[in-house]
């Protein structure tokens, strides 16, 4: 049960004092050590009278109705509109982080909206939403408000989507995915050189939880990695992180690259080559990835879903607009009969690429 401290303030369960009389919060591996008075790193977590309080409960960045194939996920009810919100700050520091307006916002002013857990269930069974999404920034630093979130939504019948760098330590991951229906993690790099000196973070929390995902709950997974170029785009890195989420996960869990575009403190590189993506998916199917997309570009053929048996077009695409729908109600290729992995509605969902803003 959330205890308020105040409108935006709760107190939390993951964090203990340390010997010197700081308190250590204990929700992802970067362990901040906070006096009293002190934020950590993600700004919204702080030691306020001897623990740590998540100070921006109920507050949000902002509310929209997206296509789900937007967060990005293609295999989990496919054309339906997904109500997103998120908060503000990180827990990682990412140099190219393309929402930084939000992950690293400093002032709660940005927090303009607010809205309660059963609130934003209900607005989104009102506007004929299957699911509620945390995201636009990452939802491991506002824990409590998600968590309370997804179970308003699941007492509504809605689905919970969590779209996250998975950088949580083991007992509050457990916890948050408890609630969650479906999450698209973003696998960075796959290289700890990388992680440690572009995000701050380090690569084998995420792999951890990635398993621990695929192997421990019910969660639909997907993955995206967005290409840098010269940091994180050589094949030999991707032949090697495709060939480990096919050992480690399996052939079936979606794997999505998207193009780099000049932002934060990565301005003088430069945007992603269509080039790039295409061999990224091309290295991800030969190595057994079933089903492999390219975003942040428009190419029908590779933002499409295919028969991994007979290769025959399943869900046609075009930027967010469904195209086509060879699956039956099962959700299986009405060509050969196999199955595609993920979680479909009978019918597609036809919202197309709209997004529309909500306001309480």
């Amino acid at each position: 049960m959330t205890t308020f401290l105040s409108a935006d303030t709760v107190t939390t369960n993951y964090w203990h004092v340390l010997d010197d009389g700081k308190v250590q919060c204990d929700v992802c591996p970067r362990f901040c050590k906070l006096h009293e008075g002190q934020r950590g790193l993600c700004f919204v977590r702080q030691n306020l009278d001897g623990q740590i309080a998540m100070t921006s409960y109920g507050r949000s960045s902002g509310f929209a109705i997206d296509p789900i194939e937007k967060k990005p996920l293609n295999h989990f009810l496919p054309g339906t509109p997904i109500f997103s919100f998120g908060t503000a700050g990180c827990n990682l520091a990412c140099k190219f982080c393309q929402n930084w307006d939000i992950s690293k916002s400093r002032e709660m002013d940005t927090l303009m909206s607010r809205a309660a857990p059963e609130a934003i269930a209900r607005a989104a069974l009102e506007h004929g939403c299957s699911s509620v999404a945390v995201t636009y920034n990452d939802p491991v630093v506002f824990h409590e408000y998600a968590i309370d979130t997804a179970q308003a939504c699941r007492e509504l019948g809605l689905k919970s989507v969590a779209v996250t760098a998975g950088y949580v330590c083991a007992e509050p991951r457990a916890e948050f995915y408890r609630y969650m229906d479906a999450a698209n993690v973003d696998l960075k790099a796959f290289s700890e050189d990388f992680y440690h000196k572009i995000t701050g973070g380090h690569l084998q929390p995420v792999l951890e939880t990635l398993q621990y995902l695929k192997h421990e709950t019910p969660v639909w997974l997907e993955l995206t990695t967005l290409l840098i170029p010269g940091a994180n785009d050589s094949e030999a890195e991707l032949e090697a992180m495709t060939q480990w989420v096919v050992e480690h996960l399996g052939p079936d869990v979606p794997m999505h690259f998207t193009a780099f575009h000049p932002d934060w403190k990565m301005l003088d590189t430069p945007p992603t080559p269509r080039s790039t993506l295409l061999l990224a998916r091309s290295i991800a199917l030969k190595n057994g990835v079933r089903y492999t997309y390219v975003g942040n570009v428009h190419d029908k053929s590779a933002e499409s879903t295919y028969c991994h048996s007979c290769g025959k077009l399943l869900i046609g695409r075009d930027w967010y607009e469904l195209s086509g729908w060879n699956l039956d109600a099962a959700g299986n290729c009405r060509f050969c009969g196999t199955s595609c992995a993920g979680e479909f509605n009978p019918l597609p969902g036809d919202w197309g690429a709209k997004r529309q803003e909500v306001r309480f």
